[in-house]
Formats: structure tokens, C-alpha cells, sequence
């Protein structure tokens, strides 16, 4: 192999890094959050009609699908639990009748790059899909 052959390869995989990395960062953020009883995630779980008490078992999932997410070998289950993950909270902006793009769109966009992230880095994605 020439050294542009491999280029595209290095520049997709660490482009699917950068796009993976925000999306596992948000949600880490989002979970740890979820894990501390805050103000705000005690409003945002009043909001959405949740009670409280559930705010660190949402954490935890977040964060066990991350886990899934980020080790290799599991990283399309990830994905896909993830993926579930976040059309909950999905439905859950769509219920109380958030604004199409800034909230209820939001998980849809951390799902893209979740995808994006494992297609552009991961050859076993893109043979699923193709």
C-alpha cells in the first residue's frame, strides 16, 4: 500500500474518533450529572414528568451504554443500546411538547455522531451497512 491509500483510512478513523469522542463526551457529562443531585437535572426531571429518584439509574444506563460503546468488541451493541437510549429521550421531549430542533432533535444528533463515529472508524459497521 502507497501512503495515499492509507490516508483516507487514517483520516476516516480519526475523524470517526473526533465524532465518537464528542458524543461519548456528552453523554458521560450527561450521566455524571444525572448521578448528582443538581438543581437543574431535579427541574429537567420534574419537567419531563419523572421523578427524581430515577435521575442516577438513567445515569447508570447512559454510562453502561458508553461502556459498551467504547470497548471495540462491543461497540455496535453499544451503539445500538445507545441508539434506544436516546429515541427514550427522544419520546420523552416529544411528550411534553419541547421545540423540534434544540430539544427534541438533540438526541438524534448524539446518535449521528454515535453511528458516524463507529462507520467511519470501524470496518465491521460499514460492512453491515453496505
Amino acid at each position: 500500500m502507497t501512503i495515499s491509500e492509507k490516508t483516507p483510512s487514517r483520516v476516516r478513523s480519526r475523524t470517526g474518533a473526533i465524532l465518537a469522542g464528542l458524543a461519548v463526551a456528552f453523554l458521560i457529562f450527561d450521566a455524571v450529572i444525572k448521578l448528582i443531585p443538581i438543581r437543574p437535572v431535579l427541574d429537567a426531571m420534574a419537567r419531563l414528568g419523572y421523578p427524581a429518584r430515577l435521575a442516577p439509574a438513567i445515569g447508570i444506563l447512559a454510562l453502561f451504554g458508553v461502556a459498551l460503546y467504547v470497548i471495540p468488541k462491543t461497540s455496535i451493541v453499544g451503539a445500538i443500546f445507545l441508539t434506544a437510549f436516546l429515541g427514550g429521550a427522544t419520546a420523552s421531549q416529544v411528550r411534553i411538547g419541547e421545540p423540534l430542533f434544540t430539544h427534541i432533535l438533540f438526541p438524534t444528533y448524539i446518535a449521528a455522531l454515535v453511528w458516524g463515529g463507529l462507520w467511519l472508524r470501524d470496518p465491521r459497521t460499514r460492512a453491515l451497512v453496505s
